[in-house]
């Protein structure tokens, strides 16, 4: 599946102004990612609440059909969770926005907009390229790592296929 995300400058940007929120709690650092956000998917901006926990700390983030997002507060985020982090804090923004972006085979899609979201924002300033046998090395990793994941993928559609099977008769 295509996906069509911001230019990774942009996506920096984005970044950026979520983890400022994330450490200072400024509603403008907030605001700015957002907007630029849907700017760029030419989206009209969503409705979020922000609460001190779903669902009985159970869920970070929740997306609804009218567009409103429910959101963990980052100053209630560190309690009662396992992972702590300000990335897991963003990547779950991230997931809700692509709920909020991709209604149709939601879950699947937003994770697959995570992945794309985050993919390139970790590069260092002022590092050199890698050399050319680590990148030959990495590609043939994530071709391996790509077929192992349809393959496990493949099981647990035929998986899935046979409960069906088992359950009608």
């Amino acid at each position: 599946m295509r996906m069509i995300v911001p230019p990774v400058t942009h996506r920096r940007v984005i970044d950026r102004n979520l983890a400022e929120f994330f450490r200072n709690h400024r509603p403008s650092a907030f605001k700015r990612a957002i907007s630029h956000f849907c700017r760029f998917y030419n989206v009209r901006q969503p409705k979020i609440e922000w609460y001190e926990y779903i669902d009985w700390g159970k869920t970070a983030g929740k997306t609804y059909e009218d567009g409103s997002i429910h959101l963990i507060h980052p100053e209630n985020w560190k309690r009662g969770r396992i992972y702590k982090s300000e990335r897991m804090w963003i990547q779950t923004l991230y997931h809700e926005m692509g709920h909020f972006l991709f209604w149709t085979d939601a879950e699947r899609k937003a994770d697959a907009f995570t992945r794309n979201m985050v993919r390139g924002l970790r590069r260092e300033v002022g590092r050199s390229a890698r050399p050319a046998a680590r990148r030959v090395r990495s590609s043939t990793r994530r071709a391996a790592t790509t077929a192992v994941s349809r393959a496990v993928i493949g099981k647990a559609r035929r998986k899935r296929t046979a409960r069906r099977v088992a359950a009608k008769r």
